[in-house]
């Protein structure tokens, strides 16, 4: 009983985690250290083309390592905690040579010097000046080899002005491509409006993200789903898809598990911020625009008051 207590209120926490960030630093390291240790397991994604081991850090962040199969070449997505990122390329027995970095937050950002100081060589990614440790600037459309792998750099500002998504890809491979989408496109919610505009985020999703292939496995920054699914519950009541994702989500967090990857398919049937063409998500918000839904539920998700339940 003390365990499914401690692991409720961790996930709990795992759902508030903007106010943790708000936090000072000590703070934060010491809940995140706690919250890892007593609930949150790495797992790992296997395909024939690509490997992804999910790395949590801090109290609900993900860090990527991508593999190559082929030639054993690595990447690791926003390396927050450099430790462990060392100790899972020791254990995979693959060459680190990239950094890929969504956004400049410290939450994404903050481990890159770290990193590069563990490991000299890397090359570092991002589409911001202010990505600590950058070496290479991207822009939209980008696009570089990791081994036999092909990363294509998309421009997605909106959560801040040079947001990057990784979208990752094997020539003649018949497996599901993958993207990253650091804190654009959350499982079943986006990205805070900090720097941009829901014009962008509708770009973003709906334009960039949403036109990529159906099967695309989508990884995100953060373990948000459960409340994330809570505020797609209370703008459509009555979307039986939701329910369930939400019913499987809280089984997931429950016993430590990730819920992710996604797919972008499954984002259409259950993430309001993907759907704001549909009538029902519009009827929720009085809007008839597309972009005034993205812009009317932002708004209204900055100050939901996610339920216990």
């Amino acid at each position: 009983m003390l365990l499914r207590s401690l692991v409720g209120s961790a996930c709990t926490l795992i759902g508030a985690a903007t106010a943790l960030k708000l936090a000072p630093v000590e703070v934060q390291a010491q809940a995140a250290a706690l919250l890892h240790s007593t609930v949150r397991k790495s797992s790992l994604v296997e395909q024939a083309n690509m490997r992804i081991e999910l790395l949590p850090a801090l109290s609900d962040n993900y860090m990527y390592l991508l593999i190559d199969v082929d030639s054993k070449e690595a990447a690791i997505v926003d390396p927050v905690e450099p430790i462990k990122v060392v100790e899972a390329v020791r254990k995979h027995g693959v060459k680190l040579t990239t950094v890929l970095t969504t956004h400049h937050h410290w939450d994404h950002a903050s481990g890159n010097e770290k990193m590069v100081k563990l490991m000299p060589g890397l090359k570092v990614y991002g589409g911001d000046d202010r990505v600590d440790a950058i070496t290479k600037k991207v822009s939209h459309s980008n696009s570089f080899k990791l081994g036999s792998l092909s990363v294509k750099c998309l421009f997605t500002p909106c959560h801040t002005t040079g947001h990057i998504c990784y979208y990752v890809t094997k020539e003649n491979s018949t497996e599901p491509p993958a993207v990253f989408t650091g804190d654009t496109l959350f499982v079943a919610g986006c990205g805070k409006f900090f720097e941009g505009t829901a014009e962008q985020m509708y770009k973003a999703l709906i334009e960039i993200l949403g036109r990529l292939p159906p099967e695309t496995r989508v990884y995100c920054g953060h373990e948000y789903t459960v409340s994330n699914l809570k505020f797609a519950r209370h703008v459509e009541p009555d979307n039986e898809v939701i329910q369930k994702k939400l019913a499987w989500a809280k089984e997931k967090c429950s016993s430590g598990e990730p819920t992710i990857p996604s797919t972008l398919a499954d984002e259409f049937t259950f993430n309001p911020f993907m759907r704001v063409k549909e009538k029902s998500v519009q009827d929720h918000v009085k809007q008839t625009n597309p972009i005034e839904t993205m812009r009317s539920l932002r708004k209204e998700k900055d100050g939901f008051r996610v339920p216990k339940e």
